[in-house]
């Protein structure tokens, strides 16, 4: 390893480089067939417990955020959720550079099977560059709250003309101790079918991968795309707190 690597590594801070540790820890071929067959794959413990907690407590703390978004005021749902500023806490700030050459692979091979002509390059700093270029500079990692009653009505997170087709969410809290309902829900719009429904089971620390926009299809007559959605069913009770990790940056 060269001087200047291992400098780099060493001046890494020490959430980024847990962050690094446990990206490569998951099986990585497991999650590339669950994405293939359903569009959407589990991570399961991603973060740690006391990472989760400390993540979840930054949310009062204004300045590590750009802008806030309550839901109810733009027809999102119910709830609200946070904009991280740059620079991204540690620990998000490595698992988006971490999990990215991990997704971009499976994004690249999803768009040649679409016949779309956008590659994604290796690294997600040289992905930022290109967004950046294009004038998407604003970051897009967030950190959302729901209360009971709260929901995520379907959507798709698409903030300019460069959108990077998987991204990651990250649930924060525990099930029947901090929460009850809100589940993660995933929905497929099939061409001539009706819609296909996936709620996805997430602990705390656990991460759910999944397609942003599109993803393909093998049918009887060759590759055609389907249209996903995602959200969040209503809060029964308690407090939920999620993560979302997006690579590509807002205009």
């Amino acid at each position: 390893m060269s001087t200047q690597k291992a400098t780099a590594r060493k001046a890494r801070p020490p959430g980024a480089v847990r962050a690094v540790k446990q990206v490569a820890e998951v099986d990585w071929a497991r999650v590339e067939e669950a994405l293939d067959a359903r569009g959407c794959a589990t991570l399961e413990r991603l973060v740690t417990p006391a990472e989760c907690e400390a993540l979840a407590a930054l949310y009062p703390e204004d300045a590590v955020f750009r802008g806030r978004v309550v839901m109810a005021r733009h027809g999102f749902g119910k709830g609200e959720y946070k904009y991280f500023a740059y620079p991204l806490p540690d620990g998000v700030a490595g698992l988006r550079e971490a999990l990215y050459p991990r997704l971009a692979p499976v994004a690249n091979r999803w768009n040649t099977a679409m016949g779309i002509e956008v590659q994604y390059p290796e690294s997600h700093a040289a992905y930022l560059e290109r967004c950046h270029a294009a004038g998407q500079v604003r970051p897009t990692p967030l950190l959302l709250r729901y209360e009971a009653g709260d929901y995520n009505c379907l959507h798709q997170d698409l903030y300019g003309e460069h959108v990077f087709p998987l991204q990651v969410a990250i649930l924060l809290s525990e099930p029947g101790r901090d929460f009850t309902g809100g589940e993660f829900v995933l929905t497929e719009q099939r061409p001539r079918m009706q819609s296909r429904a996936e709620v996805v089971p997430l602990r705390q620390g656990d991460a759910v991968v999944f397609a942003v926009h599109h993803r393909p299809v093998q049918g009887t007559r060759g590759v055609y795309r389907v249209n996903l959605r995602h959200g969040v069913s209503r809060i029964r009770s308690g407090q939920r707190h999620t993560v979302g990790v997006i690579f590509h940056d807002a205009a």
